[in-house]
């Protein structure tokens, strides 16, 4: 069985993603900045095979910590924390500080967290990114700058990193999660956090070497950047 580390699980995709691989036999360390109720329970219920460690992934030393704070190899590393940022039209003004928490926690967190994990992954260990259809160049709509450029960054960031790494054997994936019925895509969107999470967890199960890099849907299909 594997041993799958999840940023961003308090919630949303990431809590799925810890279900379903508690389901599935596996042992998770969850990487919340702050622990839900909801990722308590699911920890109270999984024979000990899940473990929650505070992790702020805007922080060096939050990450350092948790990363720090076990010992073995990492077989799935998910970067799901994220921000949606500011949502306002802002061609005539921008919230940096929110632009800055924005990169902090998408762009910097899911290196910050893979430079922390490092000396964890072995050849065949896997790091998955959940990134957006809003970071491709082929997205054709406009607004949600900070988002979409946060997303574009982590894209691109993670495409140098899986050159980097290939030689050791260590295999990136980027994701579209979906249209995902969470707190950020709301009620009315195309799929479950259920459906999302499944799609990915397949998808990163049968990531190969070959495919290191790669950005795709949850459905497995390619996306265009």
């Amino acid at each position: 069985m594997a041993t799958v580390a999840i940023t961003g699980c308090a919630r949303g995709i990431g809590l799925e993603l810890a279900a379903q691989h508690i389901a599935a036999g596996d042992t998770v360390i969850a990487l919340p900045r702050k622990a839900s109720a909801a990722l308590e329970e699911l920890a109270a219920s999984s024979g000990g095979r899940l473990t929650i460690t505070p992790c702020d992934v805007a922080s060096d030393a939050s990450v350092r910590a948790a990363a720090a704070s076990g010992t073995g190899t990492v077989d799935v590393l998910y970067n799901v924390a994220g921000v949606t940022g500011p949502i306002a039209n802002e061609l005539e003004g921008a919230d940096w500080d929110a632009w800055n928490e924005a990169f902090a926690i998408m762009v910097q967190g899911p290196l910050r967290v893979l430079q922390a994990f490092l000396p964890r992954l072995g050849e065949g260990s896997r790091v998955i990114n959940v990134t957006s259809q809003l970071g491709a160049s082929t997205w054709p709509m406009g607004g949600m700058y900070a988002y979409a450029s946060a997303k574009a960054a982590l894209n691109r960031l993670m495409r140098s990193v899986a050159i980097d790494l290939k030689p050791r054997g260590v295999i990136i994936g980027l994701v579209h999660p979906g249209w995902v019925q969470t707190d950020m895509g709301g009620p009315h969107a195309e799929i479950t956090p259920q459906e999302s999470a499944a799609g990915i967890l397949r998808l990163g199960a049968g990531w190969s070497l070959d495919d290191t890099g790669e950005f795709r849907k949850w459905n497995g299909e390619p996306h265009a950047w």
